[in-house]
């Protein structure tokens, strides 16, 4: 843990609303908070480092700061009243299907104590159980000999009998939901304390507070009975047949966008889930031939519970900020400091709702920083010379000393993965996002060839170009967008994106597609931008979901049958597979990717003929770009072009395209652009298909107006030489064009 840090209840803020702050410290002194405004988060020295200002915004300081653990592992609990009269004494079963399992599977806490009776599988596969009793009787263990085979799903029991004084425990394999091969059962004498009380039941857990027994696995279908069941009448019951005793019956199919399950068994005991495990998961019955869990509910009755998983941090409030009424629009963040430890918590202020304080709102991709928050980057585990280089330059620079990779406590992002190795499906920015943060670097240099920035430290090289050509900008998100729609944008003249515009909701898309055709300006000013399609969670505001389906260069593979999402029930996966490729938008998109390094463009032979040769005034010569802070050159990383097949308008300008990307890298084709080995979906060699294109076309009539550069790291070469150079130029000529009304020749 580190000894101070915080997050913000949100990320986007109007003046006259509150936004607040959950701060943790371990320095035992006082923490000084204060508030600035950011116009740079690179340390880079060559940018001129990071630049802030004190904005003398008054923080409130509502309760001390104290130090704090992280709720880590989700599970399901119930509690109250209903579960507390559940009569055990005669004896009880507990049972569920199991599938990749780690960990306490059900436990019964009882009144007061944390002594219980459960059953889970140890980390060799065994099936292992413990009853303890609050009474003088001892605890009973008891494995099972026979482990788990991987993939395969178990029908799991424990049952225990008063009357004989026995505990049975057993496992009989599976497939599609009936059992398939001999069963493994042992016993062990043990006995019910008669004054044995229920205070909760766990589902994934054998606490409510954190420990070493949070489950990484499936589980379906779990049971209680009020007695012990014999083996023919355990299998009757989990094939849905009526069986004397039944308690509760809980059926994760039912409301899977929610947290809670529900028990549709005679007492209602219904429950709740804690931090945020995957649902809308294929259970032991699917069989295929329903691909979204809407169609058959009942094949998808499944829990992924992870023992990391962390949906917030659930600190208190510490502070709150009012932003005063005069507040511009702009980056922010508060400033903490205390004994010798510092942090900081960006956030953004955007204008009063209807009342645009420019021509020029700049799009500020909070979905896509959430969804990258805490990347722990393979290089971090697997390359002692990257950690080593990234730790030197960190205190070379001065710059944020923390890396995610050394602080995985807070939860990691989307692109990493659970311990049993899936993916991390859901991510949230009720925690503390140790690379959304000023002074935090992305890649070092020199030791590492593609040096740079990316995500918020890299978009602020664009607004402090902005601030260095004095051009006046509002601050928009993706929170707003998505909420607002068409209504945030249409009163600004020009929106640009930064640098990596990756993850969108339907909402987003529909309202900057209307604001082009209404005749909006529109500057696309990165790479890898609108591919992924996600869902939010509208109960946990700040909660952001991806399921990563067929297709799309991918940190993981979401499963067969889990391209839903849970949230909404939608398809997951690329825009492109749901119908809206990025070229309908921005006339380019992703086509091929390397590691941070970048070249130039090359301008094409007739673009200074062309009716948008306005924009290359200024630039001497073919190459454009060769030159930055981010891989080296304007074009690099993530590479997006044009493609008629896929929605560039057939009038569209391709004034440059990018050439001679180092080897080393290496670059790969997307995968939605290969059919086999040998032959590309567009019909091109593959190396013509490796380049970035810089496009222009007009919309509505030629009221409106797209620009596109199709790199990730074309902002970053905007500082270079105090910001005068060819990439400055061209996009100051683009931006000063668009923020003319005067309509273009379509």
């Amino acid at each position: 843990m580190l000894k101070l840090a915080g997050y913000a209840d949100r990320l986007s803020v109007r003046p006259g609303e509150t936004i607040r702050f959950h701060v943790a410290s371990e320095t035992g002194a006082p923490v000084a908070s204060r508030v600035v405004r950011v116009a740079c988060a690179d340390p880079n020295p060559a940018v001129g480092g990071v630049r802030v200002e004190n904005a003398g915004t008054k923080v409130r300081e509502v309760a001390t700061p104290a130090p704090r653990s992280v709720p880590r592992g989700s599970y399901g609990v119930v509690s109250g009243a209903p579960i507390a009269a559940i009569d055990i004494s005669r004896g009880l079963t507990l049972a569920a299907r199991i599938c990749r399992a780690r960990g306490s599977v059900i436990s019964l806490i009882s009144a007061g104590s944390s002594t219980g009776i459960g059953f889970g599988v140890d980390e060799g596969g065994h099936l292992n159980a413990t009853v303890a009793v609050t009474g003088a009787l001892p605890r009973v263990p008891l494995t099972l000999g026979t482990p788990q085979d991987g993939d395969r799903w178990y029908l799991v029991w424990l049952a225990i009998d008063s009357g004989t004084g026995r505990a049975r425990l057993g496992q009989q394999p599976l497939a599609l939901g009936k059992p398939a091969g001999e069963a493994a059962i042992a016993d062990v004498p043990a006995s019910l304390d008669a004054g044995f009380a229920v205070a909760a039941l766990l589902i994934g857990a054998a606490a409510e507070h954190e420990d070493p027994f949070r489950l990484d696995g499936r589980i379906e279908q779990p049971m209680i009975f009020d007695r012990a069941l014999s083996e023919a009448e355990i299998m009757r019951a989990a094939a849905g047949k009526s069986v004397d005793g039944l308690v509760a019956c809980w059926d994760f199919s039912k409301e899977i966008p929610t947290d809670r399950i529900v028990d549709v068994g005679p007492h209602g005991l219904h429950g709740r889930l804690v931090n945020s495990p995957a649902r809308g998961m294929t259970g032991s019955n699917w069989t295929g031939r329903e691909m979204c869990w809407r169609h058959a509910p009942s094949e998808y009755a499944a829990i992924h519970f992870h023992s990391d998983d962390v949906d917030d941090c659930r600190w208190p409030i510490t502070h709150e900020l009012t932003i005063p009424a005069d507040t511009a629009s702009g980056q922010y963040a508060l400033m903490l400091d205390s004994g010798g430890e510092t942090d900081n918590v960006p956030f953004f202020v955007v204008p009063p709702k209807g009342k645009p304080t420019a021509k020029l709102a700049v799009l500020v991709s909070t979905f896509t920083y959430t969804v990258y928050g805490n990347h722990a980057r393979p290089e971090w585990q697997m390359d002692p010379r990257w950690q080593a280089a990234w730790r030197a330059q960190a205190k070379e620079w001065n710059s944020y000393p923390h890396n995610p990779g050394d602080h995985i406590e807070y939860g990691l992002s989307t692109y990493n993965y659970h311990p049993d190795g899936s993916g991390i499906s859901l991510a949230s920015w009720h925690r503390p996002m140790l690379n959304v943060r000023v002074g935090y670097f992305t890649y070092p240099y020199p030791e590492i060839r593609g040096s740079g920035q990316r995500h918020y430290p890299g978009d602020t090289h664009l607004t402090a170009w902005l601030e260095a050509k004095g051009i006046a900008y509002d601050i928009i998100t993706d929170w707003e967008l998505h909420h607002e729609g068409i209504d945030i944008l249409k009163d600004y003249q020009v929106v640009t994106t930064g640098t990596h515009p990756e993850y969108h909701t339907r909402e987003m898309l529909d309202a900057l597609e209307s604001y082009k055709e209404q005749g909006g300006r529109f500057m696309y000013l990165g790479g890898n931008g609108f591919y992924w399609k996600i869902a939010l969670n509208p109960a946990k505001p700040g909660q952001i979901e991806i399921r990563r389906g067929e297709g799309g260069i991918r940190a993981w593979a979401a499963e067969p049958g889990e391209y839903y999402n849970q949230l909404d029930g939608e398809y997951g996966g690329l825009w492109r597979r749901n119908g809206r490729p990025p070229q309908h938008l921005t006339g380019v998109g992703f086509t091929a990717q390397g590691n941070f390094v970048g070249s130039h463009y090359r301008v094409h032979e007739d673009a200074r003929a062309s009716r948008a040769a306005w924009i290359l005034a200024g630039v001497e010569g073919d190459i454009l770009g060769a030159h930055g802070f981010s891989g080296h050159g304007a074009a690099g990383f993530e590479l997006d072009r044009a493609d008629k097949k896929l929605g560039t308008p057939p009038h569209a300008v391709i004034l440059a395209s990018s050439e001679d990307h180092p080897p080393e890298a290496p670059w790969i084709l997307v995968p939605e652009e290969r059919l086999t080995h040998l032959v590309t979906l567009p019909g091109e060699p593959e190396p013509e298909l490796i380049r970035a294109d810089l496009v222009f076309f007009e919309t509505a009539g030629g009221k409106g107006a797209v620009f596109s550069t199709g790199s990730i790291t074309w902002c970053g070469s905007l500082p270079t030489n105090g910001f005068d150079n060819d990439v400055s130029r061209v996009t100051g000529n683009v931006l000063r064009r668009f923020l003319d009304p005067a309509p273009f020749a379509d």
